[in-house]
């Protein structure tokens, strides 16, 4: 309790935890961050003439706002009594002899501190006007203290007192993060966007995408060329509008692409994650401002309670009398969409929650622990959730027991992460939060300073700081009789790792929860650092049409140029021979195909149709529509493993004892050698199994040779349980207490599975005992106590425990004498030289590993406890070594523990594999497809998959190329290769970096040779140089299939990227111009798919440009015939209706045209690899087209000006020679489709039968081109049947010739 007044008092600081906090930066703006606990000397007498609003801002709060309140516990009749103490005080600050330290400067000195402070930042909060709150507003307060809180930042030190001074950060450099506030820096918002386009980008990107396309940019200068009026032949609209339908129609669907990407980014982004929001404590109460304590003051007030300024004190005092203290800060949960998250942010994360940011760990705190009850969301009266807290803010006595409770129940710090969306490795990483954040009170985050380095794309390297700030002593009261010697509180500081973070897009695995500050967002994490931007994929068809169009440019030119020079460069009807060129051109503008865009685009709508709308791949997503006769020409497919090629679920699928083996159904009868192992005779106490126990066999199987075997299975299923470090877990789920296994490697919970089915149970386990429990009894059967744990390394490849068993009944067990016990278990390649000699270890797993599984050998040594002592009094030694500890340590394990271990049995875990994975990768290689393997998990892991999914085929040897630092070595791995191009090269990212930094071109002109690569320890970044190189190296098309966020920059970098749906999110489907939901959905998209959509796409373009160039020959031999006179002889309507409603359906309805069933093209993958030489519209088959163009469109126009006549425009003699060539030209392309197709569809039919009756139903309206009466006449009939059958019968019979001479392949195996 405060004493009576005493304003002399010496200075003596108030409890940092006070009741009543007003943020004293506002009243004592230039006080210093440290405080002397000697009592300053006298302030020199100009301070006696200070003005009183100068003086009111060093006049200390508690002083101000209880003062002689606490000595007398008189009750106030009116609110003026505050405006008269603050007076006494003020006037009372005149006496001479006046030596309170509290309202002076130190040193006399005017500018100097009042109390501690930080530089922490504090709310404002609003209150009722007042004396106090006049006063406060005359103020001089700098401008950096009234502005918002703002990071800590450089100090200038003038005289004792402290400036500090606000620079613009640089966001791309180190960044120092006020942990539960808002930041000084402006940092990206935490959006995810794999769209292409902005609304202001949109226009620009794409029309020059358009226009860098030759043929559009040729359709656009013929377009402008009607400005002209000398070069004007017929409307403009005639070549104004086709070009504008051809943009329109392309625009349009990027737009939908890029509208979809965007839905589905904001699918991602709005996903909801609990924050915690941090409110100073201002008013004492522990509650957030304006809470329910407001609610109650305001109450009182309005019943007319004079006293009621009084009661919130004792209100407050009371609230210290129970509390050693105020938390700095209250807080309170809420629902924040992901993209709303901001850097500074402290976000509270569940088991199997994706992790929106990259973020730094700051507490961990399992289910079990006690936590207050669940505050109502954002309602207006919620009292604050407090997470592993008491209820009011404080650490009440309450809330310390709850936290030492926590304690209790494993609130250890410590959390398990999946990363195998970011990095591809399987394993699970385990993830600690720094001592001096995980023992911090949550309310006390706010004092939270992390420093951490500029944004960076290395996923397995951090380094930073976190800061603890001083408390703030809000209040300062020299009425306490106490007097406590305040000595400076230093600020605390920890080092950051890679331990403490958790990127975006990793899953946390723990089933306890996490509160975890964000220090990264969007573009800055680690994931969008590693990604490449998005880019705009144009097919390798387009490539070929664009070059072919430039050929077809180049021979409307030349043709231009011939008829030119044919009329001997001379004036045609007062024009000259330029400018009758340039008509020329134009006239043969036709030549080059405007609509083949438009087809080719709404061929590839009707491809992604089929696509999606196959049942037997449903749920695959087309995302972009620009691609898909890509698909039929894949050379290179770049695989990731994890989630790809495997489910990532593990399963113990054999165990080898020695002398037998089991595996499948033979694994009951492991069940009944442990069933019997661990059961109590009948009428025994039931006590602890030691290694030493003795194996009681029943008397059915008591031969020698049972009991033995019996003995080992015995041991290794001990040893099995008790060497790993998994932890039990136990969760309720719908209503039943469910256990799972936490561990850093999916392999060791696969085991601890299997021992658990065959009756041995994982019950416990801490960091210092373990229990195991018999499933058949139920009774615990072994209780150790670890002593040792060795974790498992790359380097090391394997993992060892020392243990001490207790023994004796259950009840009174004990580890006095109890046997001390070595267990070990690793890769066979290290393991050999651990284990005693033996016969059969080798052969063992070298069978394993041909089926692919990934083999632990397992073995023990007992310890005396001499050896013990003398091997900890060695390793402890070894430990303190300042220089090659590491190795010091290995080199007392290895005299010690690591020789001549009794080996107990090898066992073979399987990595499942997605479904039909082995049938379509051999499908794939069948077709021609070279397929990479790229993963981020371990070079063993990646080898058994690659041979369990038959990637490696039986018997083919296995290059392996790993932990290469030596340049010279690299040279000669090289040189191998050269010599032996039917091996599998297997690669670590390592050994990677260093042949593409000295030896790119000669790896890659090598790696491209081979049948399968396995590049493991790959970066998302080595993912995508990968494929880039290959990309750019062979210039044929790379496809790229993943499933997780490290795969994103990999598809993108793919000419096609293929995205799986995955378990751990969409982000891979989603950045993917293809969405499958399985792997073995992939053969049907290449092989049947994308053989369809080339070569319809071929097989349309070729008739598009037929199309065109055939009305431009009928147009030449016109012109010939009129003296070379660049007139139309097809105009207006004709030239548009020809190329539009007279022939676009039935050459569009080619898009459905297959050449093979499904069947066959899965049944004859080879007829895939056929398509990749490019065949179906190569220059050769493009030439065939030009020549038969030219000898239709000569035969059409020149028949029939030698049957019809011909003369100048608008005669009678020039309508029927239109009227006859033009509708010849339009039956014979009509045929000329029916002829080329292979498989009919009713749609075809409808389409050229529905074509005809449109022509000939129109001929009525076209009595301005031609002579109606002439088309009903029979002359009409025979000239037009002559003249199709001269124009179709010859393309058709050496059609048929060249199929009977050399059939294709897909004739072939049709048999027809």
């Amino acid at each position: 309790m405060s004493a009576p007044h005493q304003y002399h008092q010496p200075n003596a600081p108030d409890d940092a935890d006070s009741d009543l906090e007003l943020d004293l930066e506002e009243l004592d703006p230039l006080a210093s961050s440290s405080h002397s606990a000697v009592s300053p000397p006298r302030r020199h007498s100009k301070e006696q003439r200070r003005p009183f609003h100068e003086l009111g801002a060093r006049i200390p709060l508690r002083n101000l706002r209880v003062g002689r309140l606490r000595g007398n516990r008189r009750a106030v009749a009116n609110h003026d009594a505050e405006e008269e103490d603050l007076r006494g005080l003020i006037e009372d600050d005149g006496a001479g002899k006046r030596d309170s330290g509290g309202s002076y400067g130190q040193s006399g000195d005017d500018d100097a501190p009042l109390l501690p402070t930080s530089n922490t930042r504090r709310r404002r909060h609003d209150r009722a006007p007042s004396a106090l709150s006049r006063i406060s507003s005359n103020m001089r307060l700098p401008g950096f203290i009234s502005s918002a809180r703002r990071p800590t930042s450089p100090v200038v030190q003038l005289g004792e007192g402290t400036l500090e001074v606000e620079e613009e950060r640089d966001t791309t450099s180190q960044r120092t993060i006020s942990v539960g506030q808002p930041q000084g820096s402006r940092f990206p918002a935490n959006a995810v966007s794999n769209a292409k386009y902005t609304p202001w980008s949109f226009l620009p990107r794409t029309l020059y995408n358009e226009f860098s396309f030759f043929i559009n940019m040729y359709f656009l200068l013929v377009a402008l060329s009607q400005i002209i009026p000398a070069l004007r032949i017929g409307y403009l609209s005639t070549y104004i509008a086709p070009l504008a339908f051809v943009i329109s129609i392309t625009l349009g669907k990027e737009a939908l692409d890029d509208i979809a990407r965007r839905r589905r980014d904001a699918e991602a982004n709005s996903e909801g994650y609990t924050v915690l929001k941090f409110e100073e404590n201002s008013i004492g109460n522990g509650l957030a401002p304006g809470k329910s304590s407001e609610r109650k003051r305001r109450k009182r007030i309005r019943k007319g309670d004079g006293r009621s300024r009084l009661t919130d004190i004792e209100d407050e005092e009371e609230s210290l009398s129970t509390s050693k203290g105020l938390t700095t800060s209250t807080f309170w949960e809420t629902i924040k969409p992901s993209r709303s998250l901001k850097v500074g942010d402290v976000v509270k994360l569940g088991k199997d929650q994706r992790v929106p940011a990259d973020m730094i760990i700051l507490k961990t705190y399992s289910h079990e622990a006690p936590s207050s009850s669940t505050a109502k969301m954002n309602g207006p009266d919620a009292t604050p959730t407090l997470i592993g807290e008491g209820t009011n803010g404080g650490t009440s006595s309450q809330s310390s027991g709850g936290e030492d409770q926590a304690a209790a129940s494993g609130t250890s710090g410590e959390a398990f992460i999946r990363t195998d969306q970011l990095d591809g490795e399987t394993d699970w990483k385990l993830r600690l939060t720094s001592p001096l954040t995980q023992n911090l009170e949550v309310g006390e985050f706010t004092r939270l300073r992390i420093i951490a380095g500029k944004p960076d794309k290395k996923v397995n390297e951090f380094f930073g700081t976190v800061e603890l700030q001083p408390k703030r002593q809000r209040q300062y009261d020299p009425h306490d009789q106490e007097v406590q010697a305040s000595t400076a509180e230093q600020a605390q500081s920890a080092p950051l790792n890679i331990d403490n973070t958790v990127w975006a897009n990793t899953v946390l695995a723990s089933s306890c929860s996490v509160l975890a500050v964000v220090v990264y967002t969007g573009p800055q994490t680690r994931q969008a650092l590693s990604t490449s931007p998005s880019r705009s994929k144009t097919g390798l068809l387009e490539y070929e049409i664009n070059s072919l169009t430039k050929f077809l440019c180049i021979f409307t030119l030349s043709l231009s140029f011939i008829l030119i020079a044919l009329a001997r460069f001379r004036d045609i009807e007062e024009r000259k021979w330029y400018v009758s060129m340039m008509r020329f051109l134009i006239l043969f503008s036709t030549i080059v195909p405007v609509g083949l865009r438009v087809n080719l685009d709404m061929g590839k709508s009707v491809y992604a149709w089929f696509i999606e709308h196959d049942k037997s791949i449903s749920g695959t997503v087309v995302r972009t529509s620009t691609i898909p006769e890509d698909l039929g020409r894949i050379e290179y497919l770049l695989s990731d493993k994890t989630g790809t090629l495997t489910q990532n679920e593990m399963e113990m699928k054999k165990i080898h004892v020695g002398t037998v083996s089991y595996a499948n159904e033979a694994m009951e009868e492991v069940s009944s050698y442990i069933r019997q192992s661990f059961t109590s005779p009948p009428g025994e106490m039931p006590s602890l199994v030691t290694p030493s126990s003795v194996y009681i066999a029943p008397l059915t199987s008591a031969t020698r040779t049972r009991r033995e075997i019996g003995s080992r299975v015995r041991d290794v299923v001990l040893a099995l349980a008790l060497c790993h470090n998994v932890t039990p877990t136990t969760e309720e789920e719908n209503g039943e207490m469910v256990t799972t296994y936490q561990a850093s490697s999916p392999d060791e919970i696969a085991i601890v599975r299997w021992t658990e089915n065959v009756g041995l149970r994982l019950l416990q386990r801490d960091r210092e005992s373990m229990t195991l429990q018999s499933c058949d009894t139920g009774n615990i059967v072994v209780r150790v106590r670890i002593l040792n744990v060795f974790p498992f390394t790359s380097e090391g490849k394997r993992m060892g425990i020392v243990v001490k068993f207790y023994h004796g009944p259950e009840a009174s067990a004990t580890d006095e004498d109890g046997e001390i016990w070595f267990y070990q278990k690793g890769a066979d390649t290290v393991m050999t030289s651990i284990v005693a000699a033996n016969d059969w270890l080798e052969e063992e797993t070298a069978n394993m590993a041909r089926e692919g599984l990934r083999t632990l050998v397992v073995g023990r040594k007992k310890m005396s406890p001499q050896t013990y002592l003398d091997f900890m009094t060695k390793h402890s030694q070894a430990s303190l070594a300042l220089h090659n500890r590491d190795n010091a340590v290995a080199d007392v394990v290895k005299a010690y523990l690591e020789h001549d271990l009794e080996l107990l049995g090898v066992t073979g875990v399987e990595d499942k594999l997605q479904r039909d994975v082995k049938p379509s990768l051999e499908l794939l290689r069948n077709a021609g497809i070279k397929i990479w393997m790229l993963t981020g998990d371990k070079v063993e892991t990646a080898r058994c998959v690659a041979v369990s999914s038959k990637l490696v085929t039986r018997g083919q040897y296995v290059h392996t190329i790993a932990k290469m630092k030596r340049k010279d070595l690299a040279h000669d791995s090289l040189d191998f290769l050269r010599g032996k191009t039917d091996a599998c090269l297997l690669i670590d990212g390592e050994s990677l970096a260093l042949m593409l930094n000295h030896y790119r071109e000669q790896f890659i002109a090598i790696a491209v040779q081979l049948p399968a690569v396995v590049a493991c320890r790959c970066s998302p970044t080595q993912k995508a140089d990968i494929a880039k190189l290959i990309r750019e190296y062979t210039k044929k098309r790379v496809c790229c299939i993943g499933d997780g966020g490290n795969d994103v920059s990999m598809i993108q970098a793919a000419d096609v990227g293929v995205g799986i749906v995955g378990k751990e999110g969409r982000q891979a489907s989603l950045a993917a111009d293809f969405s499958i939901e399985q792997f073995c959905y992939l053969v049907k998209l290449l092989v049947w798919h994308g053989r369809n959509s080339y070569k319809r796409s071929a097989k349309l373009s070729q008739f598009v440009i037929h199309r065109g160039l055939i009305i431009s020959i009928c147009q030449t031999v016109y012109s010939i015939a009129t003296a070379f006179e660049p007139n139309a002889l097809y105009k207006d309507w004709l030239l548009v209706g020809y190329s539009t409603v007279y022939t676009m359906a039935p050459v569009f309805s080619l898009v459905l045209d297959r050449d093979v069933d499904e069947s066959v093209a899965n049944l004859y993958p080879e007829l895939y690899a056929e398509l990749k030489t490019g065949r179906s519209l190569s220059y050769k088959s493009f030439f065939i087209w030009v020549f038969v163009s030219i000898y239709q469109g000569s035969m059409i126009q020149g028949l029939s000006q030698l049957l019809v006549g011909v003369d100048k425009d608008d005669t009678a003699i020039f309508k029927r020679m239109v009227s006859v060539s033009f509708t010849v030209l339009v039956m014979n392309e009509l045929i000329m489709v029916a002829m080329e197709v292979t498989t009919w569809h009713w749609i075809m039919i409808a389409s050229i039968l529905g074509t005809t009756g449109i022509y000939f139903g129109s001929v009525p309206f076209l009595s301005r081109y031609f002579e109606l009466g002439y088309v009903s006449s029979l002359a009409f009939w025979w000239k037009f049947c002559v003249i199709a059958a001269i124009s179709l019968v010859p393309p058709y019979a050496a059609k048929l010739l060249g199929r009977t001479l050399r059939p294709p392949s897909y004739r072939k195996v049709r048999g027809v």
